[in-house]
């Protein structure tokens, strides 16, 4: 088996975890390449001694690899996906962080959940993503169009509002006078679009969710469309600039130019393991069903 391997140092919290699982690999003789900034840090503090291979590109990664293993939190993911990209190398997310929606293997569990994947004894969750285009083009939306959880027009340089102008299809929907607006994929629908008022949709649904970032026409609601849906976004405002997020990639566009937004042709491959599917960690995670009364 080869693996790859992209994550975070979080210092103390991480530093067991990352240690079992280089020993788990290593005592099952499984080929490990490392991502390559990843590795230094690894060296740098000692946790790993032994060299290794490593990948700095999603050039470098291919049909070969059975595996990428994310070892942080859900940031960590949403990162590791931009080297995987359309090579369909499955995900599975250790979780180092705080929440995790998407890492999903705890540290309590490692062995026994990467002993499952070594057996290829899990399910693929197939993952929507979303594509962006402007007009004039912005290089650096380009250079790395696509987001896993969500795409994000926001104010920038300003408190006032800015003037979203929305068509579906060509068809206009409606100016959102807000301070931004989420374009949410089913896994990003458990993150800015919950916390701003959107609907959870499990990972399987064919639909994406427009969420307005408090508007101030309030009857304005969160909206879920078919994820067939081409979105295209008009923005205006007092500033000059706004900002555009894909995931965690920030960047400014002029106003007025005009955003595409639309479902892209390949899909992230999210190792599922049956103890921890997508309708626990909800009910984990969001403590559904809990009661202080009990």
């Amino acid at each position: 088996m080869k693996v790859a391997i992209f994550g975070q140092y979080y210092q103390n919290d991480t530093r067991p975890i990352i240690r079992d699982i280089f020993v788990f690999f290593n005592a099952n003789n499984v080929e490990l390449v490392i991502e390559e900034k990843f590795l230094k840090i690894l060296y740098a503090e000692e946790i790993v001694k032994k060299e290794y291979k490593t990948f700095s590109s999603y050039k470098d990664l291919n049909h070969t690899f059975d595996v990428l293993v994310s070892i942080g939190g859900d940031g960590t993911i949403l990162r590791a996906a931009t080297f995987v990209r359309d090579s369909g190398i499955p995900i599975i997310g250790v979780n180092a962080g705080r929440l995790g929606f998407l890492a999903k293997v705890q540290k309590e569990n490692i062995d026994t959940f990467l002993q499952l994947v070594l057996e290829k004894k899990y399910s693929i969750s197939k993952r929507t993503l979303l594509s962006l285009k402007s007009n004039p083009k912005n290089l650096e939306i380009e250079d790395l169009n696509f987001a896993m959880n969500e795409i994000t027009v926001s104010r920038k340089d300003t408190t006032s509002m800015i003037t979203i102008e929305t068509y579906l299809n060509g068809e206009y929907l409606n100016s959102y006078w807000a301070d931004g607006l989420i374009i949410s994929t089913p896994t990003g629908s458990t993150g800015y679009s919950l916390s701003c008022g959107g609907p959870v949709l499990t990972p399987d649904v064919k639909s994406l969710v427009i969420t307005p970032i408090a508007p101030h026409n309030l009857n304005a609601r969160p909206l879920v469309i078919t994820d067939t849906t081409i979105v295209e976004l008009r923005v205006s405002g007092r500033e000059e600039n706004y900002l555009v997020s894909l995931d965690s990639r920030i960047t400014s566009v002029s106003n007025n130019a005009v955003l595409t937004i639309k479902k892209t042709p390949f899909k992230i491959n999210m190792i599922e393991i049956e103890e921890e599917t997508f309708l626990k960690t909800l009910r984990k995670k969001l403590l559904w069903g809990e009661d202080k009364r009990n």
